[in-house]
């Protein structure tokens, strides 16, 4: 039983970075129940400091850190990072969600959505839980619910992705581009392989051998453990949009028995983490801008069906790619934790 007065000694692992900002702004707006913070990043960036609750904590080195004591590991640093640090603070008794990908294909490595599968996390042999790609927790926190109800048998989906899901340098790129080109200057691209601003790159992450990306691949590979469900098929398009934050998806699922979109937005409307902006007039759908940027929840709009197949559904899907689909999904995973414990 899990006693509520406990409070824990939370690790952030990338605290300077974008992603490790946010959470540790959704740990103090949810306020966590924390003993003690340590903030970690690498050499380089460690030495500064960062304010928490009125309170001035310095940025300490990740490679000379001592792991022992620190009951919940947040990290978001990289995979590489990850696949080093990880296991150490796990073999010092730490628990660790980690939001890289580094773990989240292996067997004995839980990939929990807070909403979709919270049971998943209690089965952590290494200690280790693993965080979804943005793109796909956004997708799955709108499509499990009617997974569950109807039986997906079938998911095509396009993604705009803003650049914040490529870091702090993608930001900075997006904003230097679109001051230069509007001040009639040449680019020269370096974040991205071409000109991001007044432009769409359809391409995210490396190619693969079947011609998809891995951040197309993810998509696939996430939807179905995440789910439990391996006859899932998915076909992803992958795309980055000049937006800053917030990522978009139109989605088409065909499913097993035939849901209406009346009936799917009654069941979206009253499923956890979702809010229905789905009305036919012009701004009653949710946008990156408008709706997600900056806000927890994961819209759902343009509810129709599909007119080339008879049990086929259109959604777009947005959300805060920073907040819910990186560091809200971290805190929310560190609270369950911190709820079993005691």
């Amino acid at each position: 039983m899990s006693n509520p007065d406990r409070r824990f000694h939370v690790a952030v692992v990338g605290a300077t970075g974008a992603v490790g900002e946010t959470m540790l702004a959704i740990l103090a707006e949810r306020n966590f129940p924390i003993a003690t913070l340590s903030l970690l990043a690498s050499s380089r960036s460690a030495g500064g400091e960062i304010e928490y609750q009125g309170e001035k904590i310095k940025v300490q080195d990740l490679g000379t850190f001592d792991p022992a004591g620190v009951d919940i590991a947040l990290f978001s640093a990289g995979g590489s990072v990850s696949k080093e640090f990880g296991p150490k603070f796990a073999a010092a008794g730490a628990v660790v969600i980690d939001n890289s990908s580094a773990f989240r294909y292996d067997d004995d490595v839980p990939l929990v959505v807070s909403e979709v599968n919270p049971e998943a996390l209690k089965n952590r042999p290494r200690g280790i839980i693993a965080n979804p790609n943005c793109s796909t927790m956004q997708m799955l926190v709108a499509l499990a619910p009617l997974h569950r109800q109807y039986g997906i048998e079938r998911i095509n989906v396009a993604t705009y992705q803003s650049v914040s899901g490529g870091g702090r340098s993608a930001l900075e790129e997006l904003g230097k581009q679109t001051g230069q080109l509007l001040s009639f200057q040449e680019i020269d691209p370096q974040r991205f392989p071409v000109q991001i601003a007044f432009n769409l790159i359809p391409h995210i992450d490396d190619f693969q051998d079947n011609g998809f990306t891995k951040e197309e691949m993810k998509l696939v590979w996430e939807t179905r453990k995440i789910l439990g469900d391996d006859s899932i098929l998915v076909n992803p398009t992958a795309v980055r949009v000049p937006v800053f934050y917030g990522h978009s998806e139109a989605v088409t699922i065909e499913t097993r028995d035939k849901v209406t979109p009346e009936a799917a937005r009654e069941l979206l409307a009253r499923s956890p983490g979702v809010e229905v902006v789905d009305r036919h007039e012009a701004g009653g759908y949710p946008t990156p801008v408008t709706h997600a940027s900056g806000t927890d929840a994961v819209y759902v709009g343009r509810i129709r069906e599909d007119l080339s197949h008879p049990r086929g559904l259109n959604l777009w899907i947005v959300s805060d790619n920073i907040r819910k689909g990186a560091a809200l999904n971290a805190v929310q995973l560190a609270e369950l934790v911190a709820a079993e414990e005691g």
